[in-house]
């Protein structure tokens, strides 16, 4: 296991970062304990959650994910570990969450990072994140911005300064974001250096074989300003391990969920799965090794983060640390890009 700095923070974090969104609702407490003690033998120190979690969303599991996890982290040794959590924020009919008020202001930023400690039994938490902007934007698959959409918003400034006060008291270390924009990475950059306020280290973004859009402007905001990617959904929600192109096998998000996975029910994407599994075959590597392989070579990408339901899918992708991309199977996987390039942004 490989660790790199996460921007300019001075966390030190693994190249695989564990996700969790499954804990509490496809996994018992006692898969996602023995979850988290395989990965941390195996060399990870970044655990990944959200209040929001497990998925998919529900009034009665919210929360779980990070009680789960704090039943576990108080039997660790806590400053070896990197906890990164996330808050929710308006455009989610969310009723039931702070009485379904959740724009991203001093009062429910508090509140939020409050509940979050208290679940996961700790005294800080190490990466806090946006999980998607309180204004509007497109995000979870949606390609376009629309200004009819706009909605009122939280000033930024007033979100870092929230942050800089929780710093402070000692409750989060480092800022991050989620889900955002070009123009959001360059915003916040903008404003915390302006106004002397914490500066976000990090972005959750999705980042896969079927969706590479990080390539370009955000790749170029994100170095610009330091600001490393955690790459979520690096299978792209399954697909990328070719388990679902001869039928939907059972016990997995898109079967049991309806409507899980509609950014990935696009023209085109089993088309270029297809073409990915076939250089993987040719290449004697798994399919989802090499998926991730080809996300953690990247030069913008800190932390690639991956989730599992079964104890040997885990296993699989960790592995996948072992696993090195030459040219010629790099080339290979750009020449699939060519023909289809982001079939599921």
């Amino acid at each position: 296991m490989q660790y790199k700095q996460l921007g300019n923070s001075s966390l030190k974090v693994s190249e695989i970062c564990l996700g969790t969104m499954t804990y509490g609702q496809q996994n018992t407490i006692e898969e996602a304990h023995q979850q988290l003690d395989y990965a941390i033998d195996r060399g990870v120190n970044f655990i990944d959650a959200a209040e929001m979690y497990p998925v998919p969303v529900r009034s009665d599991t919210q929360g779980r994910t990070e009680t789960f996890i704090g039943e576990w982290l108080k039997q660790q040794q806590r400053d070896r570990l990197i906890v990164a959590t996330k808050i929710a924020g308006p455009g989610r009919n969310f009723t039931w969450l702070r009485g379904g008020d959740i724009k991203i202001d001093r009062d429910n930023i508090k509140q939020a990072v409050d509940d979050s400690l208290q679940r996961l039994q700790t005294d800080y938490i190490d990466l806090y994140q946006l999980h998607w902007p309180d204004r509007y934007v497109p995000t979870f698959g949606q390609t376009e911005y629309n200004p009819e959409f706009e909605r009122k918003t939280i000033p930024i400034e007033e979100q870092l300064s929230v942050f800089a006060d929780l710093i402070q008291a000692g409750k989060i270390r480092y800022v991050g974001l989620s889900n955002e924009t070009p123009w959001g990475v360059s915003e916040f950059s903008h404003v915390s250096k302006k106004l002397g306020l914490p500066k976000v280290v990090s972005i959750q973004n999705a980042y896969n074989l079927i969706n590479r859009i990080f390539d370009s402007a955000l790749a170029e905001a994100c170095y610009r300003k330091n600001i490393g990617l955690l790459a979520y959904s690096p299978l792209g929600f399954g697909l990328l391990s070719g388990k679902y192109l001869n039928g939907k096998p059972e016990k997995t998000r898109i079967t049991l969920f309806e409507g899980f996975g509609q950014r990935y029910h696009k023209p085109n994407v089993n088309e270029a799965v297809t073409a990915y599994v076939e250089i993987a075959d040719r290449h004697n590597l798994k399919p989802a090794q090499l998926a991730l392989a080809f996300v953690r070579s990247r030069w913008f990408v800190t932390s690639t983060i991956i989730g599992a339901t079964t104890l040997e899918q885990l296993k699989e992708n960790l592995d996948s640390v072992n696993v090195v991309l030459d040219r010629d199977v790099l080339a290979e996987l750009n020449a699939v890009h060519s023909r289809y390039p982001n079939p599921a942004p």
